[in-house]
């Protein structure tokens, strides 16, 4: 009897310690985005709703594993740029983004003693995106189906139907701030690096509307080019070559207040009130 009640407080000990460095996250916050549909690098402009949900598991009193599950929509219009000819091709898109991210944190300071601490974060992710748009009408489309760049069409081979499923590369810096033995609140600011041009469905240049309208339909010249929808816009598709993009990877940014519940007592034998096992009755 006596070995069994040892070896249930040495099991208990031990599932108790590991609990104890577990912790659910909770983030909330703006997400942006910076590509082809976007003059300037970041803005808080055009920004919108961003939420995430994971749980993290402390390695060491300085370094800890997160996995984080996120949710945005990401969107841009040209009419909100400066530069005339952006202003005259009028396209517009929005995506939804659903991530699956796990990244390790460096905290500065002992996670245990500071009530103030400081973090870097980095790892690898992965995320599932669908940009689409509305027509004149409000009619909601999808724009992958409607190769507006030529994708997938046999007259531009080199052009080939972009994924809906990327990885990603998630990497930045934060600030925690201790609430309570297990609450921490804290901000941080998370960089995306994507390995696509088609967060925007836009990259290179335009395909002859002919070749377009004979394999996609009259909409998906309608909306590869939305320069006649524009007060005074020119209704012309532009001829075949013409730049519509620039051949650069798109990124989406992560801002906002972070919320972390550690789940037990004391993570490394500091402060707090033990593991959790029940006392001992003799």
């Amino acid at each position: 009897m006596k070995k069994l009640i040892v070896f249930v407080a040495i099991c208990c000990i031990a599932v108790g310690s590991k609990a104890q460095r577990l912790s659910v996250e909770l983030f909330g916050g703006l997400s942006n985005y910076q590509g082809d549909i976007k003059e300037q690098r970041y803005t808080f402009h055009g920004s919108k709703p961003a939420v995430g949900l994971g749980m993290s598991y402390a390695i060491t009193n300085h370094i800890s594993v997160r996995g984080l599950f996120s949710f945005t929509r990401l969107s841009a219009t040209d009419k909100d740029n400066s530069d005339p000819y952006l202003l005259a091709r009028n396209l517009d898109f929005s995506n939804n983004i659903v991530e699956l991210s796990v990244m390790g944190q460096y905290h500065f300071l002992n996670i245990e003693e500071a009530r103030i601490n400081p973090y870097v974060t980095a790892g690898i992710g992965f995320f599932h995106h669908n940009p689409y748009t509305n027509d004149s009408l409000g009619m909601k489309y999808y724009l992958k189906p409607l190769s507006t760049e030529g994708q997938g069409l046999s007259q531009y081979p080199d052009r080939k139907p972009y994924s809906l499923n990327q990885f990603v590369i998630p990497f930045g810096a934060g600030i925690k701030f201790r609430v309570t033995e297990n609450i921490n609140i804290g901000w941080e600011i998370g960089l995306r690096k994507t390995f696509t041009d088609y967060l925007d469905d836009l990259s290179l240049n335009y395909v002859d509307e002919d070749i377009l309208r004979a394999a996609k339909g009259n909409k998906a010249v309608e909306l590869a080019y939305r320069g006649g929808e524009v007060k005074n816009g020119n209704p012309v598709y532009p001829a075949e070559g013409t730049t519509r993009g620039k051949p650069a990877k798109d990124w989406y940014y992560f801002s906002g207040v972070t919320a972390t519940f550690r789940l037990g007592g004391d993570m490394f034998g500091g402060r707090g009130s033990g593991t959790g096992c029940p006392r001992p009755v003799f």
